[in-house]
Order: C-alpha cells, then structure tokens, then sequence
C-alpha cells in the first residue's frame, strides 16, 4: 500500500555539440523531472531543445539547471562571483529555457542549481538569496529545488517561493548534512544496490548514514539521479521499482503558486 510520494529528478541535457552526455532518453521513462542543463556547464541550444521536447514527450516537469561559466570543469569548480553575478547568470539560463519550453508548448516547473553553485548557495546565505531572488523575480510560482537544511531552502522561502528539499541517492553525507566532496574517496556511491537502498531508507525512514557511520536524519520531497552516470538508465529503473515496491509513488513536485 502507498504511503506516500516523492518526486525522481536527473540531472541531463548535459551533452554538448557533437560530444555525448547521458542516457536521457532511457532515464526519462523513469523520473517525474528533469534538470535541464542551461549552458553554462553543459548543454547547448540543440540539446536543450530536444532534451525539453523529450521531457514534454514523457510527462516529465521541466526544470533549469543553471551553472557557473564553467564548461571545461562542468560546472563543479568553485568560482569567485558576486551576487550581482550570480543573479544575473541565474536569471539569463532560466530564461533561456523557459523559451525554449515555451516554444515547445511546455513551461519550466522548477529551478535546480548545478554542481559547485548548488553547494555553495547551500552555505553562502549572500549566493543563496541571489538566486532566490533571480527565480522569484522571473517567475515567483517556480519551485526552488535545493539540498535539504541548507541556506539555498532559507533564501527561497525567505522570497516567497515554495521550495523542495533534495536529497541524493548517489552521494555520500557529512554528519552536518552536506554532501561529501567529490575530492574524497566515496563521494560518489557507485555501486547500485548501496546507492539505491540509500534511496528508499531516505524515502521510507527519512534517514541516512554519514561517512562517518552515524546516522543523519534527511527530509526529502525528490530524490536526484545524476545523468551522467554512465549506468543512469538502469539506475533509475532499479531506483523507482524499489522505491515503489517500499510503498512510495513516484510523481512530479506539486507545482508552486504562479505569477
């Protein structure tokens, strides 16, 4: 029996120009959102289309995925900029999407940082509220995805915006509820069978063990895949059989009040 639901988000459209990201087209069959790459980090206008049109295809909510400038390192180097920079680089790969959804007959559901600026909007409250403010000023019925007991979450509802804590089934937690940086060994679960019982005792229990060993309570209302795994496709099926076979349903983020 159900008892209750979340929301499956990937990460893609993270191919660029003749160079191939991802297994979108296989994990879309099996999320409720996609993370659409914006540009900055990966993505180009090509794919953004047909990862949009895909998505519409699917039944899967369309989100943006801005990102610092920073294709070489995609996106997961920690950069200096300022507020005024992160606000306008927030503002400019949201809008960018939103045309094309709109062109395709869809519409942009949420917003979800990329890499090295989701986790230091999860700490820098200065960062956080320009991105807030970037996504309320655009369109204030966006939902802001980021992770969960971070600054990024506070800065959200500080801005009205509805907001939806993320956890991941593939990363490694800190006992403060960060996730372990990719520079330490095990960061990154890639073994499917741990990554996805990760999932479903954050889905279930609402918990998490640490790389530490002790274990962390974690909210969540979605759960990332991340599409550049190079087992994306299997991941997210194994992912939503398992989790539906605990009892949770797997459907979209209820959408935010709209402007």
């Amino acid at each position: 029996m159900t008892t209750r639901s979340i929301d499956l988000n990937c990460d893609m459209g993270e191919s660029f120009g003749a160079w191939t990201m991802g297994q979108d087209a296989e994990v879309l069959a099996h999320v409720s959102s996609a993370n659409i790459a914006c540009g900055f980090h990966a993505g180009d206008p090509q794919t953004m289309r047909r990862t949009v049109a895909a998505a519409i295809a699917n039944g899967v909510a369309i989100g943006a995925h801005p990102s610092l400038p920073d294709l070489v390192g995609f996106g997961r180097r920690e950069m200096r900029v300022s507020a005024d920079e992160t606000y306008a680089l927030t503002l400019y790969q949201t809008g960018a999407l939103a045309a094309i959804a709109r062109a395709a007959g869809g519409r942009v559901h949420h917003v979800k940082p990329h890499g090295a600026l989701y986790n230091m909007a999860a700490k820098d409250r200065a960062l956080a509220d320009a991105i807030a403010a970037a996504v309320r000023d655009f369109d204030a019925g966006l939902i802001l995805v980021g992770l969960a007991g971070s600054a990024l979450l506070d800065a959200g509802e500080h801005a009205g915006l509805a907001v939806a804590y993320e956890a991941f089934a593939d990363r490694r937690y800190e006992n403060d509820g960060s996730l372990t940086p990719r520079s330490l060994p095990g960061a990154v679960i890639g073994d499917i069978d741990a990554a996805v019982a990760q999932a479903v005792a954050i889905a279930t229990r609402g918990e998490v063990v640490t790389r530490q060993g002790d274990t962390l309570r974690v909210h969540a209302d979605t759960i990332c895949v991340h599409g550049d795994r190079a087992d994306a496709a299997i991941f997210s099926r194994r992912l939503r059989d398992a989790l539906q076979s605990a009892g949770v349903a797997i459907a979209a983020l209820p959408a935010g009040r709209r402007s």
